[in-house]
């Protein structure tokens, strides 16, 4: 019976010598953890997705994004945890001087009808103070993820804010 049981387990022994080992996880580098987030890299990745549909309470790029799932979806790519919802900008961050802005801040818009409540975002993608260009999920004409300037009356009369979500 002994033997049996030897004959039968014996490759089973041998298959576990043969076997690499890998390599603990906690060795393998995160390449999202990032010390400093290069500013350039947010926006040439934003505008990977430039022409995807505009879809109310989307971050699913294969299906489309609204505006604060296109900016949370950008910025979680780069390992920063953004508000999902655009109202959850109302309090962020200090508001920067148009001579501040920068590429990768995130602009923050009133609500088309209403303006005691934010309605709408972007990231800066040319900077050049209230004549910048920004990158959002537009559910204007544009119906898409598009790139516009800031000193269209549609969005100069409904900037709310600026903000730097990269510097701590």
């Amino acid at each position: 019976m002994r033997s049996r049981l030897l004959f039968f387990l014996l490759p089973f022994v041998l298959l576990s010598f043969t076997i690499k080992k890998k390599e603990p996880q906690h060795l393998i580098p995160n390449t999202k953890i990032q010390t400093e987030i290069n500013r350039d890299s947010i926006i040439a990745y934003a505008k990977q997705y430039l022409g995807t549909p505009y879809v109310y309470a989307s971050s699913n790029p294969k299906k489309g994004f609204d505006c604060s799932g296109f900016v949370s979806y950008v910025f979680n790519n780069f390992g920063l945890t953004l508000p999902r919802s655009s109202s959850g900008y109302k309090n962020i961050g200090k508001a920067l001087k148009p001579e501040e802005f920068k590429v990768g801040d995130v602009l923050v818009f009133y609500g088309y009808k209403n303006r005691n409540v934010v309605g709408h975002l972007g990231i800066i993608c040319e900077a050049n103070g209230m004549q910048s260009k920004f990158i959002h999920a537009s559910s204007g004409k544009a119906q898409q993820v598009t790139i516009t300037a800031l000193d269209t009356e549609h969005y100069t009369k409904r900037f709310y804010k600026c903000v730097d979500v990269l510097s701590k």
